[in-house]
């Protein structure tokens, strides 16, 4: 729907008269930019008000979108002290291939390396299946002739001679990053930051990444390719972050601009220019904060975190209060980003999910998205694709009016279900029913694809739903998965932006480590983790953190020998004493076992890796979740809702609901909670929606 309003002017006019009035607070303020929606959560520092926003994600200028939501929320840039911000900027960079080419330098016979990969297939049994394309080409990969030992030894040094048509081909492409990666850097840096040193001398435009600066770790294929994420991305996030802070200065803003991290923390902005490798599931980040709060201080700690917004759906575990760490991420098959993160599967099935016929005839839904432009039929902004917001729409499932963000076009949403009903000899409401139980099952799959990998029994958890579209499936993916109650937060539709400010400042360092878990090796290890928390603590302070919050947890990365793969073991401490063997080789084994469903005592136990994590409370200080009742009588009106045929529904305003049975609906600013028949809801103190079978 073209409003035809002018954003930047009404976010100018709407700035000044605001900055004309008194100060009565500084407002903490947590933005999710996703691809269909920007969300905000904001509380007055001084009287504790929350506000929260929702407006159209701008994908020409995201940057745009963030003060539009601040607009939104009615508040004055010059007011806020913190934001804090997710964004999945560098995720659709990397998936779509929307960023400027980038050249790597590496040891000569490993050119081929990003192709190579780890020598295993996606699907064991599809003969024609193809990898996807590595992020530099290969015609921008360049090799020279040195070599360093896997044992760090330098066998033969930089040829500063032979650097010299690499750098003219260089300049001659316009490439303004380059990915430095030459075999067992981990071991000795010391030619890559040679090459490092020359490339910087003789084009200072261009940005030189060394893959031992990045991660310092065995396995060239991890290395190399998480050097190339960062050499592909940081020139797209370095713009991004310009423009956005260049936006928030002509507002006036002057407060403390933090970017989440995908491993559940938060970090400068500055530290943000430089890690964006570390970007990567920024946006559902501060889900998982928020389902890790909940977890806490709810009935159920152990939680399955789930967020459907208008273009994706993403799944995650979080047990015992903390969300599930994996160093295993992939942005596309066999393009590992190995840094820490939350361990979240995304899948395309978000509001915006188009719904085709295939080949064979069937109904699909997904994975393409209508995105915010043009956007499902119904929002009247060109789309005429059927999309999930348009099925629940025809279903009476969402408000015509969008919970009173603009008017919804019934008939153009019913329209576009009819060219894909009419092909199936359906009728619109069967066809709308039908892309609702589809994107269904694929959401239930993504969740079980989560738990399967850790081994993990969702009829052990509780489903918590987050996301604008979230709720309104919740009930029937629970039902999908086995999962006996569903939890709606207070503010789900405004969940990642809400749980961005309860994240802790956060900065990890890992170094390569190789040595059997032997008395011997006590002394080495203790020194070693010991450097690597003194950097890890100085890069927190360097980001505003203080010295007597700070806390370190120290992992020790094993596996029995021979394996490929390993399991972290954390210990509060970096000093290890000879009567902590015992204690380390039974957490390893309890570990190994959790993950994996085995265990053995006749095997020798190995170290590879060791690492840190250090952290400092969010610099928004304590946030208590508001408690209240219902505020006011409990409003209701009534619908024809679709559950396999017209019901007369109730709809309650969230505000004012206690307890409901289905069918019937409960509506907020932001979502709209489906109970089906055979389902009821309850309010807990902090306003929390609790779901379970009646």
């Amino acid at each position: 729907m073209n409003t035809g309003v002018d954003t930047n002017l009404f976010c100018r006019q709407f700035f000044d008269q605001r900055s004309t009035k008194g100060v009565t607070g500084m407002w903490k303020v947590g933005i999710d930019v996703g691809g269909t929606f920007t969300d905000l959560f904001a509380v007055n520092s001084a009287t504790g008000e929350e506000r929260t926003g929702k407006v159209l994600t701008t994908p020409e200028e995201r940057s745009r979108g963030v003060l539009n939501a601040i607009a939104n929320a009615s508040i004055a840039p010059n007011e806020i002290e913190l934001l804090v911000h997710g964004t999945t900027t560098a995720t659709n960079a990397l998936i779509e291939r929307t960023f400027p080419d980038a050249a790597m330098i590496t040891t000569e016979g490993f050119r081929d390396v990003l192709e190579i990969g780890r020598m295993h297939r996606e699907h064991l049994y599809r003969p024609y299946q193809t990898k996807p394309e590595p992020l530099i080409r290969r015609r921008h990969r360049y090799t020279i002739n040195e070599r360093t030992t896997a044992f760090g030894k330098v066998e033969k040094e930089i040829d500063a001679a032979e650097l010299q048509p690499i750098i003219e081909a260089i300049a001659a492409a316009g490439i303004k990053s380059v990915a430095i990666c030459l075999i067992n850097s981990y071991a000795n840096p010391a030619n890559e930051r040679k090459v490092a040193e020359i490339i910087t001398a003789a084009l200072p435009g261009v940005r030189a990444i060394s893959s031992a600066d990045v991660k310092p770790v065995f396995r060239e294929h991890t290395r190399f390719t998480l050097a190339s994420v960062r050499a592909t991305i940081l020139p797209v996030m370095a713009d991004y972050f310009e423009r956005l802070e260049a936006r928030l200065r002509e507002a006036e803003f002057t407060g403390n601009l933090m970017i989440l991290k995908s491993n559940g923390g938060m970090m400068s902005v500055n530290q943000a220019r430089l890690r964006v490798e570390e970007l990567v599931e920024s946006g559902p980040a501060g889900g998982v904060g928020y389902a890790s709060e909940i977890a806490r201080t709810a009935s159920s700690v152990n939680i399955i975190h789930t967020d459907m917004g208008g273009t994706s759906f993403d799944a995650s575990i979080v047990e015992d209060g903390e969300g599930l760490i994996t160093r295993e991420y992939e942005i596309e098959f066999d393009i590992p980003v190995a840094v820490p993160m939350l361990d979240i599967r995304s899948i395309g099935a978000g509001g915006g999910s188009i719904g085709w016929i295939d080949s064979g005839g069937s109904l699909r839904v997904g994975p393409m998205s209508a995105s915010s432009v043009p956007g499902p039929a119904c929002y009247g902004r060109g789309g005429t694709r059927p999309t999930i917001t348009d099925a629940n729409l025809v279903l009476g499932r969402i408000s015509p009016d969008l919970s009173g963000k603009f008017k919804l076009d019934g008939a153009a949403a019913r329209a576009a279900v009819e060219t894909v009903s009419s092909q199936l000899k359906l009728s619109i409401e069967e066809c709308a029913e039908g892309m609702l139980r589809i994107a269904t099952e694929a959401m239930a799959q993504a969740v079980k694809l989560v738990l399967a990998s850790r081994g993990r029994d969702p009829r052990d958890f509780a489903l918590a739903s987050f996301g604008g579209a979230g709720p309104l499936h919740a009930c029937a993916v629970a039902e999908a998965l086995g999962t006996p109650t569903v939890i709606v937060p207070r503010y789900s539709g405004v969940a990642s932006a809400y749980g961005a400010l309860r994240l802790a400042i956060k900065h990890d360092e890992e170094v390569f480590y190789y040595a059997p878990l032997v008395a011997k090796e006590l002394d080495e290890i203790g020194l070693r983790l010991k450097n690597l928390g003194a950097a890890a603590v100085e890069a927190l302070l360097g980001q505003g953190a203080s010295a007597d919050s700070v806390q370190v947890s120290f992992v020790m990365r094993m596996r029995y020998a021979g394996q490929t793969f390993e399991v972290d073991v954390v210990q509060d401490r970096g000093v290890i004493e000879r009567r902590d063997l015992d204690r380390l080789a039974e957490a390893f084994h309890g570990a190994h076992k959790r993950e994996f469903g085995v265990r053995s005592d006749d095997f020798p136990v190995e170290i590879v890796a060791l690492a840190v994590t250090a952290e400092a409370p969010s610099p928004a200080g304590i946030l208590q979740s508001s408690t209240s009742s219902a505020i006011g009588s409990p409003r209701q009106a009534e619908r024809k809702v679709w559950f396999g045929g017209w019901t007369d529904s109730l709809v309650h305003d969230a505000a004012g609901a206690v307890e409901v049975s289905g069918p019937a609906l409960i509506e907020d600013p932001h979502t709209s909670i489906v109970i089906p028949p055979g389902w009821a809801a309850r309010f807990d103190s902090a306003r929390n929606c609790i779901l379970e079978r009646s």
